[in-house]
């Protein structure tokens, strides 16, 4: 993956190019990580050569997984960078993509490879993000009130 910086802030935006074969979340995920990002938020569009999705069964409170075989564009890929409550960055993103026949498949982003590109868009603000566990949902949410730092 090759990175830039587009403008100093805050906001600070960064633009990131994934090239054919590297996945998606571990790539952004260990760019978090190197860059000690404040609270972020993506955007991105490419296509992938696979990918695996997922949709939150509430009552089971795990991902159900969606495999998307064969090469499909990203018409649109959006999700948010945050610390995870241990130390750790956690990319959550959701996606839609887009078949050859124009039919589309969408959900939670778990996996993605990429082939040719994906161009993503980071732009991180002034403070950090950070989640806390919900035991009624069994996810990780934002935690508002634990913005700063």
């Amino acid at each position: 993956m090759k990175a830039t910086t587009l403008t100093d802030g805050p906001p600070v935006q960064h633009a990131l190019v994934f090239e054919t074969g590297e996945e998606v979340v571990s790539g952004l995920t260990e760019w978090a990580t190197g860059h000690e990002l404040p609270g972020s938020s993506f955007t991105a569009i490419g296509a992938f050569s696979e990918a695996t999705l997922g949709y939150y069964d509430l009552d089971e409170q795990e991902y159900a997984e969606i495999p998307v075989d064969g090469q499909v564009e990203v018409l649109t890929l959006a999700g948010d960078i945050t610390l995870d409550g241990q130390g750790g960055w956690q990319v959550h993103g959701h996606v839609v993509c887009g078949r050859r026949d124009g039919s589309t498949v969408g959900g939670h982003l778990l996996r993605a490879v990429v082939r040719p590109t994906l161009e993503v868009v980071v732009t991180a603000g002034a403070a950090h993000l950070r989640r806390r566990h919900d035991p009624a949902s069994g996810l990780a949410l934002i935690d508002p009130a634990a913005g700063a730092g």
